[in-house]
């Protein structure tokens, strides 16, 4: 087995569609220099614009990609009269394939699962596994929703792959994180570092543990609360970075 880059460097940031907090202002490009500086190889993004008439060209994670990503994936959850937004990975190395899954409660909370798997070696023996998430607000749908993630990852997921799961998990209540370990052997990355949940929301005052980047098979090197100023005027949420090594 020939690896490209023995380090996978992972974000997971909920983009509130380019807007800061409080939507005061438009975002994608500081958001995009944000990334670039950051150094990550693979980038999950929440609320991602697919669509809306203001974009002359592109799509937001189609701009966010461009020139720095060479591979990526988009699954739409939300459709609205305007376009449709959902979830994105961008990615330095290709895809073998992805897949968007709705895992909708009702139509007043579209929601998905964008499950990629990523070739890390040239001779395209190791696979990773990743996907990323946005789930309900409400505890009732979001129980729905993580057995629906179990099932597919039980599913579709060898039980020796390397896997990553991360996104918004909107937990505030700290529930998930028991039963996804006892369920799928994850670990949750800033968790095991620091032994509490990572709060990342809302950016300036950051009081609820919403973001989460769970996995297994891998060793995780480093996680940490992008916490600077300049990453509270990118979103409501503040994003976390994973570097692991297989």
């Amino acid at each position: 087995m020939i690896m490209i880059n023995g380090k996978i460097k992972v974000l997971t940031l909920n983009i509130q569609k380019g807007w800061s907090l409080g939507k005061r202002k438009a975002t994608i490009e500081l958001i995009k220099n944000s990334i670039v500086e950051l150094g990550a190889n693979i980038v999950c993004l929440q609320e991602v614009v697919g669509a809306y008439p203001e974009l002359a060209k592109k799509s937001q994670f189609e701009f966010l990609a461009d020139g720095i990503w060479p591979h990526f994936a988009y699954g739409k959850n939300a459709v609205n009269s305007g376009g449709h937004h959902g979830n994105a990975i961008l990615s330095k190395w290709p895809f073998i394939s992805f897949e968007n899954f709705d895992i909708s409660n009702h139509r007043l909370e579209q929601r998905g699962i964008l499950h990629g798997i990523i070739n890390l070696s040239e001779d395209q023996t190791q696979n990773l596994h990743i996907l990323t998430v946005h789930l309900d607000l409400t505890a009732w749908g979001r129980k729905r929703q993580i057995e629906k993630l179990c099932k597919l990852i039980e599913q579709n997921v060898p039980k020796d792959s390397p896997l990553i799961v991360c996104g918004d998990f909107n937990d505030w209540q700290e529930k998930l994180s028991p039963y996804i370990h006892g369920r799928l052997r994850l670990t949750e990355a800033y968790k095991f570092k620091h032994g509490v949940h990572a709060k990342t929301f809302p950016t300036r005052l950051p009081l609820f543990k919403l973001d989460r980047i769970y996995y297994r098979n891998l060793n995780l090197q480093s996680v940490t609360r992008l916490d600077s100023p300049k990453w509270h005027e990118l979103s409501d949420h503040l994003g976390l970075c994973a570097e692991f090594n297989l």
